[in-house]
């Protein structure tokens, strides 16, 4: 094993030393920085209109760097990371896997007591599934996390399906991804099977150990401009709770569960998913971006907004579902100040916590730079979004340095807050 000796010259600070590493008994009682390998793998419309995969563990070098990235993470003192095997690679068809690229990372994860989120479907599905418009992928998605879970039982931290809300619109509301639909209809079939997918699969990994789901989201509020614009500002601020109403067995106001009905779920779909019993370890992923908080103009126009920050939608997100929180995503371009929107972040999170909100996790995403997100994955251009903590030569960006300094300083110091309480 390299030490973090060896990769920086130096012995390094008591306080990533005094970071505990997490455990099932801990988790709500203590608190983890995190950061993520991005893995999303969607498929676009190529320039000639044929099917285009785009896989982010591939454009970022992550494949082949894959063991230099897991010095990274401990290099700035994490002992948590969101990471999962590109499912369309994995999953080549029923009952049928490669397990070569995962049982090489995970295994060095574990040797290097990084605790992995296991993130099972990142925006796409395997060719052989088609889309999500496929009533087929709860089944094999659920298999899928079956055969993953035995064979990784160490594993404990999960995200099932990763947003399922951006899944199922961008796939079919906004035809960006996947099956690239614009209907309510396609839409309400979409989110219909990634949630029952998600589900499924959690009933399926629950068979193996005794997992915490960490149901990340994007965390969302929409502002009425003027009066003509209070309708539909009302409407997408109750369609952003629909995947997570759904996954955590709360019926959606009325206006919602027609609508659902009305593009063709049906009541027993509907009953299926408020009256099951949902996860009692479950936590709300809270990802919060920019562009999450919108100003909603009378002709359905949005333009982006900030007035209520992480703090105010994190306050919104957990009177409704009262879970522990962790916030699981966030990022800012380099030339977009990304250290100061890591200190304004940080600030919201130490803000929610000094209030008496369960917050017990802070995440910047990803490790390194990403492709492509400027434009949302819709083409393959080749550009590079620095938004990571390290470029993509592994050279750690101001906004590591900055991480790094506020894993030193409050890692050890919240999580031994949290023992003091217990």
């Amino acid at each position: 094993m390299t030490s973090m000796a060896t990769l920086h010259g130096t012995q390094p600070p008591p306080a990533i030393r005094a970071c505990p590493p997490l455990s099932p008994a801990t988790l709500t009682r203590s608190f983890s920085f995190c950061t993520g390998i991005e893995n999303s793998a969607p498929v676009i419309a190529g320039p000639d209109g044929a099917p285009c995969r785009i896989d982010q563990m591939a454009a970022s070098g992550h494949d082949t760097r894959w063991r230099e990235d897991f010095r990274l993470v401990r290099s700035l003192g994490l002992r948590c990371l969101r990471y999962g095997p590109p499912y369309y690679r994995t999953h080549l068809g029923p009952g049928h896997y490669d397990w070569s690229f995962a049982d090489e990372t995970f295994a060095e994860l574990s040797r290097l007591d990084i605790t992995p989120i296991a993130d099972l479907c990142h925006f796409g599905v395997p060719d052989w599934l088609g889309d999500f418009q496929n009533p087929d992928f709860p089944h094999y998605f659920a298999e899928y996390a079956d055969a993953f879970a035995r064979r990784f039982p160490w594993v404990w931290l999960y995200t099932p399906v990763n947003e399922m809300l951006v899944t199922a619109e961008y796939s079919a509301l906004r035809g960006i991804w996947n099956e690239r639909l614009t209907s309510d209809r396609a839409f309400v079939t979409a989110l219909t099977n990634v949630v029952e997918a998600n589900i499924r699969a959690g009933e399926a990994i629950c068979r193996h150990c005794r997992p915490w789901f960490v149901q990340s989201e994007a965390t969302r509020y929409y502002h009425p401009r003027d009066p003509d614009a209070a309708a539909r500002a009302e409407f997408l601020n109750g369609h952003r709770f629909l995947s997570l109403d759904l996954n955590f067995g709360r019926l959606p106001t009325p206006a919602l569960a027609d609508y659902l009905r009305e593009n063709g779920m049906s009541q027993a779909k509907l009953d299926y998913f408020i009256k099951r019993a949902p996860w009692s370890h479950a936590i709300m992923g809270t990802d919060y971006y920019e562009m999450g908080e919108s100003v909603v103009f009378a002709d359905g126009r949005t333009s982006g907004s900030n007035v209520l920050g992480y703090y105010g939608l994190t306050r919104q997100y957990h009177d409704r579902y009262r879970l522990p929180i962790m916030h699981t995503e966030t990022n800012q371009a380099q030339c977009l100040n990304a250290t100061g929107w890591l200190e304004r972040q940080w600030a919201n999170v130490l803000r929610l916590r000094q209030e008496g909100y369960p917050v017990i996790g802070f995440t910047w995403y990803s490790l390194t730079d990403q492709v492509d997100w400027d434009i949302d994955l819709r083409e393959r251009r080749g550009h590079v979004t620095q938004n990571g903590l390290f470029d993509m030569d592994r050279r750690i960006r101001r906004v590591g340095v900055e991480y790094r300094r506020i894993v030193q300083a409050w890692g050890g110091q919240l999580a031994g807050a949290e023992r003091r309480r217990t």
